[in-house]
């Protein structure tokens, strides 16, 4: 790719509905000609219409699953196809042409990548940049912080970025919790970071490949790994600095659940003696008493023998009730049986201000939920979370919801990804979680475990992107050449290649692909590209870009930037076309606006990650994200113009 070359107008050869028929709009427009509103397409063509709305609607409903409204969309593409065939001038438009999108190149690629980007995650490769961003931070916390984000957008362009966020979480919650300040100033600047930096290279984003696929399907010039890398360089050192300078001015403070770290739950008996309430009556009687909020783990009769809870079971003078929960409720609980509460570790001493509660070596830590850990789209209880990893969940927080223990509705609430759980367990029992590797576990500390095969991940990374930035190999062969490696060398393992894939992208993918079809055989692309035109038809060439990429990036904020970059492919195509224009700087313009996932949470996985380990709301990231947008919007706009010379 050539700044400021024009490309051949090989449109024609694409949309061959453009033969032949005089542009409505475009630049004789400008010239004082009589411009009318574009004539709409024919009735497939409202129907590719009238369907793609109908899926913006639903990628915005937060109640529907996305891979289940893509299904729905999908669905409705073969259905359409089947009753009423379509006759475009390569064919009748069938069912097969749409499951082709299951097999396309760039879906391929996406999922091979994401699987070893998991190679990194599950070795630890990427371990030793993650020290070195988080080092110093004691001494220099502002130069550090500029480092992290240097880093952060340096690995996006070559990574997928949730990874890459999932790692750096738990490292700057600990710096956080440590140095007593606010994790709300690093988590949100650092997220935006990896989109930003995700924007620079062809394997960047999911959202790159995409529209770089759509340009090789379509048989336009090959773009190549780093041709639009100068603008994000310009444009998104300016976005780094932005967030630097002005980003932890712009975020109020906000405490996440492990503000304070201190244990919420005690294990705690209750010594039922003879002028006790509690005495004589049946567990369901004594529970009943306490409005059935107590629960009592185990029942100790003597010294050896333990009472079944049973509803029935008769509680007696000198039976112990072993008993967890906050020290309000203990008390609480105390008061209503007129019982003694003791610690469960001492047994010779009432809980009193010499000897209070005490919770031994327990701790909290947040457990984001993330799609395809053990915990997404199922609930605690049947997950039996408590008694799989000895761990004692307190709260979930989610935006809009806020659930603890104490509701009894904690363990029945159906679980999503971007979900913290708030738990408490042994030192040793969240070390194992996180060591799991199954789950994101933040609980304060920085510590991040040396795993072995890193060399070798990280040797086969070096590989892929190597092999596809020299041209040596193709992204899609190299990538799945290095998963195969990956596996061979015990990097990954099949549950590995499991977990990393996940069925709400593939379908997201595949549905928006099939949108993007129906819209350009049917016309309906090109009746939206002159559409577009005809609305700016008073800006010239430069105005009309710009206007494109903030479309773009107000569509990417209310539906997935996919669906957005895939939809928007076509309809820049034609409106590039339709100006006459060079078609590079408009098919930027879809990949940077649609990659400006900024101002709301939903806008992007890793935004619901750092919206929920942050404790940020809905408005944080207006406050942030708008002003970062426009940042972005202007650059883009100004550095393209520049560069083409539009």
């Amino acid at each position: 790719m050539i700044y400021g070359h024009t490309s051949p107008d090989l449109f024609r050869v694409f949309f061959p509905c453009l033969q032949g028929r005089r542009a409505l709009c475009g630049a004789g427009c400008q010239k004082g000609k009589e411009c009318h509103l574009p004539q709409l397409p024919d009735a497939h063509g409202i129907a590719a219409l009238a369907l793609t709305l109908l899926a913006l609607f639903l990628f915005t409903r937060d109640r529907i699953p996305l891979e289940t409204s893509s299904l729905v969309v999908l669905a409705a593409l073969v259905f359409g196809a089947w009753v009423f065939p379509y006759q475009s001038s390569d064919g009748v438009v069938s069912p097969a042409d749409f499951f082709s999108a299951f097999g396309n190149e760039s879906l391929i690629t996406i999922c091979a990548l994401m699987v070893a980007a998991k190679g990194l995650e599950t070795t630890g490769a990427l371990q030793p940049l993650v020290r070195l961003a988080s080092s110093g931070w004691s001494r220099h916390p502002q130069f550090s912080m500029l480092m992290t984000l240097l880093v952060v957008a340096v690995l996006s362009g070559f990574l997928n970025n949730t990874p890459i966020v999932i790692m750096l979480l738990p490292v700057l919650v600990g710096i956080a919790l440590r140095s007593g300040s606010s994790a709300s100033g690093m988590l949100m600047p650092m997220g935006f970071a990896a989109s930003i930096g995700g924007m620079a290279t062809t394997i960047g984003t999911s959202t790159n490949l995409l529209v770089v696929g759509i340009v090789k399907d379509m048989g336009l010039p090959q773009i190549g790994m780093f041709d639009f890398a100068l603008p994000v360089a310009l444009v998104g050192g300016v976005g780094i600095l932005f967030l630097w300078l002005v980003g932890p001015y712009l975020l109020p403070n906000r405490s996440s659940a492990l503000a304070d770290i201190t244990p919420r739950v005690f294990n705690a008996l209750l010594h039922v003696d003879m002028a006790s309430n509690a005495a004589g009556k049946t567990l369901s009687e004594v529970l009943a008493m306490t409005n059935n909020r107590m629960r009592v783990e185990r029942i100790q009769r003597g010294e050896n023998l333990s009472v079944t809870r049973l509803p029935s079971a008769t509680v007696t003078a000198g039976d112990r009730l072993y008993v967890r929960d906050t020290p309000e409720r203990l008390k609480e609980f105390e008061h209503i049986l007129s019982a003694q509460l003791y610690n469960a570790t001492d047994l010779h001493h009432p809980v009193s201000e010499q000897f209070p509660l005490s919770a031994g070596d327990q701790q909290l830590a947040e457990v984001v939920v993330t799609r395809g850990s053990p915990l997404h789209h199922r609930s605690l209880r049947h997950t039996r979370f408590a008694t799989r990893y000895r761990l004692f969940p307190l709260a979930i927080h989610r935006a809009g919801l806020d659930v603890d223990h104490a509701s009894g509705e904690l363990a029945d609430v159906m679980l999503r990804s971007g979900d913290v759980l708030l738990v408490q367990g042994s030192r040793d029992n969240v070390n194992e979680l996180r060591d799991s590797g199954e789950m994101l576990v933040l609980d304060g500390t920085t510590d991040l475990p040396h795993k072995a095969r890193s060399n070798r991940a990280l040797f086969i990374m070096a590989g892929i992107v190597g092999s596809a930035a020299t041209g040596l190999l193709p992204i899609s062969v190299s990538s799945v050449a290095g998963v195969a490696l990956m596996i061979a060398t015990g990097c990954l393992r099949w549950s590995d290649v499991g977990r990393s894939l996940s069925a709400q992208i593939i379908l997201v993918i595949v549905a928006s692909l099939g949108l993007g079809l129906a819209l350009t055989v049917t016309g309906a692309a090109d009746y939206l590209a002159q559409l577009f035109v005809f609305s700016t038809r008073a800006l010239p060439v430069a105005g009309v870009l710009s206007a494109l990429i903030l479309a773009m990036a107000l569509v990417t904020n209310v539906v997935t930037n996919n669906a957005a970059a895939v939809i928007g492919a076509p309809i820049a195509i034609g409106i590039a076309n339709q100006l006459g224009a060079p078609l590079e700087p408009f098919l930027l313009a879809v990949i940077f606006g649609a990659n400006m996932s900024f101002a709301t949470p939903m806008g992007y996985t890793t935004n619901l990650l750092v919206m929920s380990a942050g404790g940020y709301r809905f408005t944080d990231f207006l406050r942030l994200g708008v002003p970062l947008t426009l940042v972005m919007w202007v650059g883009f706009s100004l550095v393209l113009m520049f560069l083409y010379q539009l």
